[in-house]
């Protein structure tokens, strides 16, 4: 049946229904349908004639569950109007769903029977996103839906069938029709739309196409197996073979085009027993559970992950304290600087974006915003650094989930094949929020300590948002594995576990309190955590995370072994004093000449680097350690170095001999001044560094004579407020917005539809009357206090129909309550195009 047949449900006749609805059906829809609020409509009209638009329509469909599409997608091929007994024959087939219910088999219930119980669920669901309408005696899907999921040539249908016969037919000479009508046993006819109604009749009866299929050769059944569950199109060649050219004769393939057939619909559901789907799913696929765990543990691993994110990120945010990469030109982090993070973090580059992007999520990294453009910390990450690490972990958690830039994408290309870098351009994904929050709510509906299967938790989301519809393939088309909703929410699934909100695939208690589980939703319209989640979340994960430790455990191989998260001021000063040789469970530190030569060099003397690990050691310090301190003290600063270009001093002039004598400093330039004095042609870094990869421990020195004091300077941005989520169309509204919005159309609609004794010539055309006429009408109005329909012109061009009535009339204003925006309101009467009094009610 063609897409535009008159039984569809038109935007006027769409009107009229939603006239018979009462006020919360209306708040419903727009809740439903966001889209139709922006802007405003003026009346039922006007948003019965949005509802029927392409793209309000096509987003609706995607907010649909897998059976309800079914639903939507049988009516469209059934025909206008459909009663809800053939609905259900064409959902669950003439003799029951064979193919329903692999599923609810398994669920110890007859496949039929899912169906009969979900179909008035779908039917309600389509009804409240004003898809459908009519009793269940003449249900009818709105044309626009009709257009969209009937199967045609362009746009192939997931149902797999292919166009009724009257429309394949719609071109064929009338001599070939009378021909394909006589050969498949019926009487000829006097006209080809006779004809081809008796075809699709014969097509229809169950008994007499038994009876015709019987008589086919084996071959062509085949072929007909091949075309029943879609693609229904095929190739023939310009003679066809014998197997062919039986279907072709008796209409069972008709000609599409020339070297195309199609399988007519009528016949593809004769041979599916009448179902319109391959699989019907009633019912959405269970969460299997994978693994049981105790919920303390699940606790204790989430929390010691948590401790981890938190960690990284102050790795990141320290490795990048005294300026970050370069922002590139075209915004972003390039592949050379993300490598050489990923290095300094330990872990892999997918990682390492990962961390970066949820520092920039939490606006603790920004661009700093100057003429040579680098990445740096932000204000906010000393406020950050000082908080307990369970509040550290709640700021990371809550700028997560409503983050709509999508980590996962990097490395990717974009739709103009461009590279997507970490930080940079293209990564948000609106749906990613959504996502996430449903991720997280399908963990928190099985038991404390059930770790669903990832792939279960996945196949939840593609029945409760399908992908975009896809014609199936041979084989009977199931959804791609790599469609945008599925790979965030495996990226989700990940990243929930890198932040420990999830502990073994299964969530934690503070990622429970996180989302608002089970007492609800915890987040606001825009997916933003609220603070008493937060701070229900932070008290449940305070007593799990590890506590920082004063200690650590020096041992005789220059090495230090810290068995646990320590205090920041201790941590900060084994920074700068050791080298990390390995993280995990216990951080190894191990001790340097280069990494003692970096303390002293940051003003610490050999007697403070002693009593600062004989105070924070709870083994003795070992001799070879405290050799190795005073060994580089004795020798640190013996030689100095200034600008001149640059110069060498000491007082040791055989020192400086031997400097003089070594070939190694040939490129440095250097010649002798004075005894005790060496010039270079260098630069006093070059100078300092070329002299320590030869073995001495020289020390810069002030223009004093001092030595200087090498302490890196913490580089912030100015202050930055954390990236705002990207949102694709309008927000969902909330209850008063509705309730106002459903108060202006229903006055609107009244201003538009109420009887008026001069009617314009065309319906919803402005009242026309002249000044004079204007000017009487409304002064009369003010003493009788009659309402009054007036056609009105904002200064933006807009023109309304609205019912007021005057309360006042002077200096060329009219003072009135306006009935359509419920409130008293001023209008310019040159503005008003002309007034009509009302019809008196019957």
């Amino acid at each position: 049946m063609s897409g535009k047949s008159p039984g569809s449900v038109s935007p006027r006749s769409l009107a009229e229904a939603l006239r018979a609805r009462d006020d919360a059906f209306l708040a419903e829809l727009l809740r439903a349908r966001p889209d139709l609020l922006t802007p405003l409509p003026g009346d039922l009209t006007q948003l019965a004639t949005r509802a029927a638009t392409r793209a309000s329509v096509v987003r609706a469909l995607e907010r649909l569950d897998r059976f309800a599409q079914q639903v939507a997608e049988a009516l469209a091929v059934a025909p206008e109007p459909t009663g809800y007994g053939d609905l259900l024959r064409l959902m669950r087939g003439a003799d029951g769903a064979d193919g329903a219910g692999e599923r609810a088999e398994r669920d110890g219930e007859d496949g039929g029977a899912a169906i009969e119980r979900a179909l008035p669920g779908a039917l309600a669901t389509l009804r409240a996103q004003a898809l459908v309408w009519g009793d269940d005696a003449r249900l009818r899907l709105v044309r626009t839906a009709r257009e969209l999921l009937a199967p045609g040539p362009q746009h192939p249908s997931p149902t797999g069938l292919g166009p009724p016969v009257a429309e394949t037919t719609a071109g064929m000479s009338p001599g070939r029709v009378q021909t394909i009508v006589a050969t498949a046993g019926l009487a000829s006819t006097h006209d080809s739309v006779s004809a081809v109604a008796a075809l699709a009749a014969l097509f229809g009866d169950r008994a007499r196409m038994d009876a015709l299929l019987a008589e086919a050769p084996a071959e062509s059944l085949e072929v007909l197996d091949r075309l029943v569950w879609g693609p229904p199109y095929g190739q023939v060649t310009a003679e066809p073979a014998a197997r062919l050219r039986w279907l072709l004769d008796r209409g069972l393939l008709l000609p599409t085009s020339p070297g195309t057939v199609v399988l007519p619909r009528e016949v593809a559901l004769h041979l599916r027993g009448g179902r319109v789907h391959r699989r019907p799913e009633p019912s959405p696929p269970p969460l299997g559970v994978r693994a049981e765990h105790r919920p303390q543990v699940v606790d204790a691993t989430a929390a010691g992950q948590a401790y981890t994110a938190v960690t990284v990120v102050e790795d990141l945010l320290r490795d990048w304290d005294e300026g970050g990469p370069a922002v590139l030109r075209a915004g972003g982090l390039s592949v050379r600087d993300l490598k050489r993070t990923a290095v300094a973090l330990d872990v892999s580059e997918p990682m390492a974006a990962f961390w970066v992007e949820l520092a920039y999520a939490a606006g603790l990294l920004a661009s700093d915003g100057e003429a040579d453009e680098r990445y740096a910390v932000t204000p906010a990450r000393d406020e950050w650094a000082q908080r307990p690490a369970a509040e550290r972990w709640a700021v990371l958690a809550a700028a997560w989930l409503p983050a709509t830039r999508t980590a996962g994408l990097v490395g990717g290309r974009d739709a103009k094949d461009r590279s997507l870098s970490a930080l940079g351009p293209g990564l948000d994904r609106t749906a990613a929020p959504e996502v996430r929050h449903r991720v997280l709510a399908l963990l928190a509906e099985v038991p404390p300590g059930s770790a669903p299967d990832p792939e279960a938790v996945v196949a939840r989301l593609r029945w409760e948002h399908p992908p975009r519809a896809v014609a199936p393939a041979r084989a009977g088309g199931a959804a791609p594995a790599d469609d945008p909703r599925t790979r965030l929410a495996r990226w989700a699934l990940d990243e929930a576990e890198l932040l420990g909100i999830t502990g073994r695939g299964a969530l934690s208690a503070h990622g429970r309190e996180l989302l608002g589980a089970p007492d609800g939703p915890a987040a606001d319209g825009a997916g933003r955590v609220g603070a008493g989640a937060v701070a229900r979340a932070v008290a449940r994960l305070a007593p799990l995370v590890p506590h920082p430790l004063d200690h650590v455990l020096l041992q005789a191989d220059l090495t230090a072994v810290a068995p646990g998260p320590l205090e920041r001021p201790l941590a900060d000063v084994l920074a700068v004093l050791a080298e990390v040789e390995s993280k995990g469970g216990a951080t190894v530190y191990r001790f340097t000449p280069a990494s003692v030569r970096r303390a002293l060099d940051a003003g610490r003397t050999a007697s403070d680097l002693h009593a600062f690990l004989a105070a924070h050691s709870r083994t003795p310090v070992p001799q070879p350690l405290s050799y190795l301190i005073d060994d580089v003290a004795r020798r640190h600063g013996r030689l100095r170095i200034g600008a001149a270009a640059a110069y060498v001093r000491c007082d040791d002039d055989g020192l400086l001999s031997e400097i003089l004598a070594d070939r190694r400093t040939e490129g440095l330039g250097l010649r002798r001044l004075a005894p005790t004095v060496l010039a270079s042609q260098s630069d006093p870094a070059t100078l300092l560094e070329g002299l320590r990869a030869m073995g001495f421990a020289p020390a810069a020195e002030t223009p004093e004579g001092d030595v200087m004091i090498a302490r890196a300077d913490s580089y912030r941005t100015g202050p930055r407020t954390p990236p705002e989520p990207v949102q694709e169309g309008p927000a969902r509204p909330d209850d008063t917005l509705l309730r106002a919005a459903v108060r202006a159309v229903r006055a609107g609609d009244h201003a538009a539809t109420a009887p008026h004794k001069s009617a314009p010539e065309q319906p919803g055309a402005l009242p026309r009357t002249s000044p004079p006429e204007t000017l009487a009408t409304l002064q009369a109005a003010v003493l009788t206090g009659q309402a009054l329909w007036i056609g009105y012109v904002s200064a933006e061009g807009a023109a309304s129909q609205r019912v007021i009535a005057p309360v006042r009339v002077e200096g060329g204003f009219v003072t009135a309550y306006d009935h359509t925006a419920d409130e008293v309101r001023t209008y310019p009467l040159h503005r008003i195009t002309g007034v009509a009094e009302l019809a008196e009610e019957e």
